[in-house]
């Protein structure tokens, strides 16, 4: 009988423990907002920091860390890679070039923050986000698009990544 109660008592603690690791719903959002100063998108990605992690190290074959300071250039170069694939902006019929500009840990989700060349007057705005598609079949992203302070947001899911809005 101790040796059930012992055994039901490990398990119990283990799943307790292991339900603070992890997360039930993969879900990330991206902001591409539009500034008419700079005439560009600024854009901004927040996802949990382990879903981020493992998926950019499943895709670059690396074991890069969040957290761990030594990692920061390599992740930088991989995020920037991992971006480039799998975030795309397109206005007025044209791709625009978006650059990569760093990242910052929040708690348990890390922002990503990008900019996209200069564009003038955006009507006919085009995202193609499939950001973590490459580790979960359930992820969703919400997509927000600011233009002129007009708001237009959709929640995208595996497989969907094509968002159009007109402005």
């Amino acid at each position: 009988m101790k040796k059930i109660f012992t055994s039901t008592l490990i398990i119990l603690i283990f799943s307790i423990l292991n339900s603070f690791t992890t997360h039930p719903y993969h879900v990330g959002s991206v902001e591409f907002r539009y500034n008419p100063v700079s005439r560009t998108f600024e854009i901004t990605g927040r996802f949990f920091m382990d879903d981020l992690e493992n998926a950019v190290n499943r895709k670059m074959g690396k074991h890069l860390h969040f957290q761990d300071s030594k990692y920061k250039n390599e992740m930088n170069a991989a995020l920037q890679q991992y971006m480039e694939e799998y975030l795309k902006l397109k206005t007025n019929n044209k791709f625009l070039n978006i650059r990569y500009i760093g990242f910052e840990e929040d708690h348990e989700s890390v922002n990503v923050y990008l900019e996209s060349e200069t564009v003038s007057n955006p009507k006919k705005v085009e995202t193609a986000v499939s950001v973590l598609y490459n580790l979960f079949d359930d992820q969703m992203n919400i997509v927000h698009i600011v233009v002129n302070g007009q708001r237009k947001s959709e929640k995208l899911s595996y497989p969907n990544r094509y968002l159009y809005q007109q402005f």
